[in-house]
């Protein structure tokens, strides 16, 4: 039997697909308040008990040149590129205000720039905002720090791989989708092979530790000989780490996907085939299943962290660095600051009003409850290593775990009964056949689900 006819139980994919959260935080972000106080973050920042742990910095960069439809990210589509001069000024106000509430001798291990598309800055206005970020925050060394950013081939060249590097980036996510030209139109990203072929040459020559690169599944046009191609494509490219999603169709909440045309999307059976074809494709290729999208060969850090148990998920998804207070920066970023989550204002407008007063641009969050530390850590240990140690669980947060979670526990004996999970000799563990479930493993223990529409997450499969 192959890795991926454990992986791939078409029955128990159908038996549990669901509407659910992708767990990049616990308590989701519907779960932040507009009546959030700000005094509770100023003093998570200003804890001294932080200051052992480091810092990871997110700027959300959020403009585009072209909408691509299939898109529900914060952005502003637009190709006035004098846009970015504004937004580039409260973004260096933004770093002073921030750096003013931490000890910024903690050293920043991790840095994402992510959108919208984070090169429609201009090479100049790049240089300008990671030299604002060295003077207000001290960046850890190339071989320890994490830095990486978004790249949309369309927007990037190799001369422009270069200058990332040259700033200091030693990661890339590259967005690809699809290669086939009438999915690409479907999606209005026209993105032809050698974009992407070209930044990924330029990323390797210039030492680039990491390619990713996002293919996303689900989308007009697409068949299984289709994808087929796409896959046959992609591996020839050989990135570090594929993450392979499944399109997310809600035209209710998100108006551009509207323009794309409803009838064309696979049915539910092909886009099960379609993802069966990944998980054999991939798996074949000798990546490692990671988990819920994502794929990484054994050398990557991501395979190599969860080997270890030191995988963590963050607002960004998987991440390495597990012990960070994430700062972020931009309109609608989210921050985690010790028990408390803050998230900036969504539009542009009520960012810069913000930033231009003076303030904080936070406009939401929550702090979080002894259950809510204590089932984020169990959803997190869950989705990222795949496995609980209880005993581990029960001297931490003083709890016999059979008594605190006795429902949770219940009712994972059907995940048990399906050969989803196992629970004995003190060990709860996702065993391979719940790899691809394991978000509905984990929205076991996710005490909010009752309270919230569901129909604002993505399907679990």
């Amino acid at each position: 039997m192959t890795t991926a006819d454990t992986l791939f139980r078409p029955d128990l994919l159908a038996k549990y697909s669901a509407n659910g959260p992708r767990y990049t935080s616990y308590p989701t972000a519907l779960q932040f308040r507009d009546n959030f106080d700000q005094a509770d973050y100023l003093r998570a920042a200003a804890d001294p008990g932080a200051s052992a742990t480091d810092l990871s910095l997110y700027f959300h960069i959020p403009f585009c040149d072209t909408v691509c439809f299939y898109c529900g990210c914060n952005k502003v589509a637009t190709k006035n590129r004098a846009h970015a001069r504004p937004y580039l000024e409260r973004l260096k106000r933004e770093l002073a205000s921030q750096a003013a509430c931490f000890d910024t001798a903690r050293p920043v291990s991790q840095l994402h720039w992510g959108g919208g598309t984070p090169t429609f800055l201009s090479h100049d206005e790049m240089t300008e905002l990671m030299a604002a970020t060295r003077r207000h925050f001290t960046l850890s060394p190339d071989s320890a720090g994490e830095f990486s950013i978004e790249v949309d081939p369309r927007e990037a060249s190799a001369k422009t791989i270069v200058h990332l590097r040259n700033l200091g980036f030693n990661r890339l996510s590259l967005g690809v989708q699809d290669f086939d030209p009438l999915v690409q139109q479907a999606i209005n990203r026209i993105q032809p092979l050698e974009m992407t072929a070209s930044v990924m040459r330029a990323a390797r020559a210039t030492g680039f530790h990491s390619i990713g690169v996002d293919l996303i599944y689900g989308l007009p046009h697409q068949t299984v000989d289709s994808f087929s191609r796409t896959l046959d494509t992609m591996l020839a490219l050989a990135p570090d780490r594929l993450s392979v999603f499944g399109y997310a169709h809600m035209p209710q909440l998100f108006k551009m996907q509207r323009r794309m045309d409803a009838t064309a999307l696979p049915s539910p059976a092909v886009r099960l085939a379609i993802l069966r074809l990944v998980v054999e494709r991939l798996t074949s290729a000798g990546y490692v299943y990671i988990g819920m999208d994502h794929f990484a060969l054994p050398t990557d850090e991501l395979a190599r962290a969860q080997a270890q148990r030191s995988l963590h998920r963050n607002f960004q998804g998987y991440s390495t660095r597990a012990e960070c207070d994430l700062i972020g920066f931009g309109a609608s970023s989210i921050g985690k600051v010790g028990d408390v989550y803050a998230q900036n204002a969504k539009d542009l407008l009520g960012y810069g009003t913000a930033i231009d007063a003076g303030r904080l641009a936070i406009a939401r969050g929550m702090r979080l409850t002894a259950d809510d530390r204590l089932r984020r850590d169990v959803i997190t240990e869950l989705m990222c290593n795949l496995e609980l140690r209880l005993d581990e669980f029960e001297a931490v947060y003083g709890i016999r775990f059979a008594d605190t979670f006795a429902q949770e526990l219940e009712r994972l004996r059907s995940f048990e009964q399906d050969g989803l999970v196992s629970i004995r000799n003190g060990r709860l563990e996702v065993l391979m056949a719940g790899r691809m479930l394991v978000r509905n493993i984990a929205m076991v223990f996710d005490r909010y689900l009752g309270q919230q529409t569901l129909e604002r997450f993505s399907r679990t499969v």
